[in-house]
């Protein structure tokens, strides 16, 4: 029975594959949890500062910030937010699907592109298509820090401020639950004003002690806050992704051991059979 030994070598191995990929997917929910505490503890800060930003945007002030002005797009910077780790589905495709697609946009009206990447994925990725990445991160963790976001970001404001680059987008996943994890494209510079109806009158904020000591810092934070929030979103999202992948992948093994072991009964029932004919036909040989 050479045929049920090879079956039942393969029903040991795929076991074993689903006690791994089980253990990783409760591995998963568990970092999901705190990622997701996480998530929900900055999203009112990054809500409220963008409330706080879109009254400036609307706002007449005398002192108009570079981050408030358009201008002819000639060149744009792109941040693209993948995970370090694969295993967690379609997360990171979707992302540089969403991240080619704005790419493939601006490319149609001639605008030269420059990418800053969080993950090793994005910049694998961007590097293999052969894009211009200034600036990188990786391996920010499951409680990425604020201190580590900085840097990248900075680097592209800095180029913006000095007129290199003309508007900046932001590709990242938004958690919006368990089962759906949404890529999206988010112009970070110039800043978009709000089209809230409590916001189109016109009327400004009292600064102390001036407007541009307070609104060079205000929209730093902004921008920095927001680069944050997607990072910590992505968080959630991989874990959620990942938790959903390993759940299917463990489900998958559990039906390929029952077929597995279908097809093993089968084969030693055909064998029982075979070898009773034969002891049925010596018998009657003799």
């Amino acid at each position: 029975m050479a045929g049920g030994k090879e079956i039942k070598t393969k029903i040991t191995s795929v076991k074993n594959t689903q006690k791994i990929t089980k253990a990783m997917e409760m591995v998963a929910a568990s970092k999901m949890r705190r990622a997701q505490d996480q998530m929900f503890a900055t999203r009112p800060y990054a809500q409220k500062i963008a409330t706080v930003v879109s009254h400036i945007a609307n706002s007449h002030s005398e002192y108009k910030h570079t981050f408030l002005i358009e201008r002819k797009v000639k060149r744009a910077g792109v941040i693209a937010i993948s995970t370090d780790r694969g295993l967690c589905g379609g997360l990171n495709t979707n992302l540089f699907k969403k991240s080619l697609g704005k790419i493939a946009e601006l490319d149609e009206q001639g605008v030269e592109i420059e990418v800053v990447t969080f993950g090793s994925k994005a910049l694998s990725f961007f590097k293999r298509i052969g894009a211009k990445v200034t600036a990188e991160a990786s391996n920010l963790g499951d409680r990425p820090e604020m201190s580590a976001v900085i840097g990248p970001v900075q680097a592209m404001l800095s180029s913006y401020a000095k007129g290199e680059i003309d508007a900046i987008y932001l590709v990242g996943n938004v958690f919006v639950n368990t089962m759906t994890q949404q890529p999206t494209v988010t112009q970070l510079v110039p800043v978009v004003p709000s089209v809230e109806s409590e916001l189109s009158h016109h009327w400004d904020y009292i600064y102390e002690p001036d407007a541009k000591e307070v609104l060079d810092n205000v929209l730093e934070r902004y921008i920095e806050s927001l680069a944050y929030q997607a990072i910590v979103e992505n968080v959630a999202c991989e874990m959620a992704a990942r938790m959903l992948a390993m759940k299917n992948a463990t489900d998958n093994a559990g039906e390929m051991i029952d077929e597995l072991q279908l097809i093993y009964n089968r084969e030693r029932q055909a064998s029982i059979t075979q070898e009773i004919s034969e002891i049925v036909g010596g018998a009657a040989a003799v």
